[in-house]
């Protein structure tokens, strides 16, 4: 088997998953489906407990490349993509809210200009996503598919939020949109070679993303989240996640 196949089958599933996820109508409405909840769990636990770990590693290179090209300011500070990750889809997430319409129904949505950033936002999400998927490709067959359960279910969580924000636009356009990123991504990763270090970094935006796109739907005392359904996701998927 050719080895970009072995990254190729968990991409159709994750582009499925933003197909297909809206027909999971006992997903929706309030108090937040417990399901929800728990891949949020899920999603977080592979962040803490799988891709900070590997920043770890790349921190190394991180270093290296900083001390060549005179970026002294990230030698130890790996993290802040982290940082710039979680800052930048908060305030994306903030503008969504507050330009909202308001009104019931398919009334309360955000303006075109704001889902087209949001929408933009969250393609170059995807994109990066589908390119780290790549990157993986000559991993374990296990880190493929822990990477590919905690990425399908992130989708599913991000989904409910985007399609509350942007209603028909983003069933419309939106998800089309977002599913091309992601193939866009992966095929850059087969095309394109960049160093460990920027990787690294990438791999950190990521994390920072994930983090914030997780907590931002559980948070919010409307949602109705179900903290022991969040719990239950994260301890049963660190559990598998030591276990490797």
């Amino acid at each position: 088997m050719p080895d970009f196949l072995v990254t190729l089958l968990p991409l159709l599933g994750l582009m499925m998953v933003h197909l297909l996820g809206y027909r999971l109508k006992f997903l929706e409405g309030m108090p937040r489906s417990v399901w929800l909840s728990g891949a949020g769990g899920v999603s977080v636990a592979y962040v803490f407990l799988h891709l900070f770990p590997e920043l770890q590693e790349g921190q190394e290179h991180v270093q290296k490349a900083a001390q060549n090209q005179g970026l002294y300011f990230l030698e130890h500070h790996m993290y802040l993509m982290s940082l710039i990750g979680l800052v930048m889809f908060y305030g994306i997430e903030r503008m969504a809210i507050k330009t909202r319409k308001g009104g019931k129904g398919d009334s309360d949505e955000t303006p075109a200009s704001v889902f087209w950033v949001h929408m933009g936002s969250f393609a170059l999400y995807n994109a990066l996503i589908g390119y780290l998927l790549h990157k993986r490709e000559e991993q374990p067959a296990a880190e493929i598919l822990f990477y590919w359960v905690a990425m399908a279910l992130h989708f599913l969580v991000n989904d409910f939020g985007l399609r509350e924000h942007h209603k028909k636009r983003y069933q419309h356009v939106g998800r089309w949109l977002l599913v091309t990123a992601l193939a866009v991504g992966w095929v850059m990763g087969l095309l394109l070679e960049i160093s460990d270090a920027a990787t690294a970094l990438l791999l950190a935006f990521l994390a920072g993303g994930v983090v914030l796109n997780v907590l931002k739907e559980e948070l919010p005392e409307e949602r109705e989240s179900k903290f022991s359904a969040f719990l239950i996701g994260a301890t049963a998927y660190s559990v598998l996640l030591l276990l490797l």
